[in-house]
């Protein structure tokens, strides 16, 4: 009976890679093959899409574009890391003692609370994008990444989470510790996170999938492009990134950087160049959005609309640049 039971559970894991295999061998496939393939999908062709267990021809051509002259990658794939780590770091600082409050200690209102913490859990962002609006422009938070952070932080999933699992701690194992002399937070650290980290471990988890693929608060709170994260590239994607799509999911990017500006075509800038000078900080990441017509040089151009400085402003950077 346990041999039968491994091999349905290996079955069907192996069966959850057939996605992870198909992202792998598509970023090996070139462009023509690519479009092949996902011509129906991308409404080219009429058809089903096809699929393949190797490329025709393997190519690492998505991955060198991806990784040398997708200088855009890496910025919003820090700014993703920001906002994801931030968030777990205050979530674990909140939420952690939260739940252990809740699931452990007896105190008036309790169960009201963790009912209030129910309720707020499932209501969807919709409905509470409003006030979370006209509280983070009271506090000048909006169009910043701390915008992002502090809101997630305080979220009530990971609490709802973790106090199932800190409940199920006996109350006779705490009981025997205070009568050793633990006081209440020596019983915290020492009894109830080792035995409440799988509740931690999950809350996590489940934490690092939906930030990292946050869209619709940093649509809604984030103006400036160059603060976006790694999700909200997704829109950008063509047949002619598909390649970077399957190198990573929801990536796009031009091997050149230059842009046009009322019909003036400006000179167009190595990506290599772009990504190396941007990581020594020579270039500040507003002016690798350009191809977006989006700008904010740090003195606040592109918040009054006034496009002619932002974008003199990159100019003057390259420039100098260059000399």
């Amino acid at each position: 009976m346990k041999t039968f039971r491994t091999i349905i559970l290996t079955v069907f894991g192996l069966l959850m890679l057939i996605p992870v295999l198909y992202l792998l061998v598509g970023s090996l496939m070139g462009k023509g093959e690519l479009k092949e393939l996902l011509a129906p999908v991308l409404g080219q062709t009429k058809g089903y899409v096809a699929g393949r267990l190797l490329p025709e021809y393997p190519t690492m051509e998505s991955y060198v574009e991806l990784l040398l002259d997708t200088p855009e990658f890496f910025v919003m794939f820090w700014n993703s890391v920001k906002m994801t780590l931030g968030i777990l770091a205050g979530q674990l600082l909140v939420a952690v003692p939260a739940a252990w409050g809740l699931a452990k200690f007896q105190f008036p209102g309790r169960k009201f609370l963790f009912t209030l913490y129910i309720a707020l859990m499932m209501m969807p962002f919709q409905v509470l994008m409003l006030s979370n609006y006209l509280v983070l422009d009271g506090l000048s938070l909006l169009d910043s990444q701390a915008g992002i952070i502090f809101p997630a932080v305080f979220s009530t999933f990971p609490v709802f989470i973790m106090y199932r699992f800190f409940a199920g701690v006996p109350d006779s194992l705490i009981e025997a510790a205070k009568l050793d002399g633990a006081g209440n937070f020596q019983i915290f650290w020492r009894i109830g996170l080792p035995l409440g980290s799988p509740g931690i471990l999950s809350a996590m988890v489940l934490g690092f999938l939906e930030y990292w693929n946050l869209i619709e608060q940093p649509m809604a709170f984030l103006k400036t492009k160059s603060l976006w994260p790694l999700s909200l590239f997704l829109p950008n994607i063509g047949m002619e990134q598909a390649g970077l799509a399957f190198g990573w999911t929801g990536v796009s990017g031009t091997g050149d950087f230059g842009y046009s500006y009322k019909g003036v075509k400006y000179e167009s800038k190595k990506s290599s160049t772009v990504f190396r000078n941007f990581f020594l900080g020579n270039v500040s990441s507003d002016c690798i959005f350009k191809e977006y017509g989006f700008f904010s040089s740090g003195s606040g151009d592109s918040a009054n609309g006034d496009e002619d400085g932002a974008r003199l402003q990159c100019q003057w950077e390259w420039k100098s640049l260059e000399q």
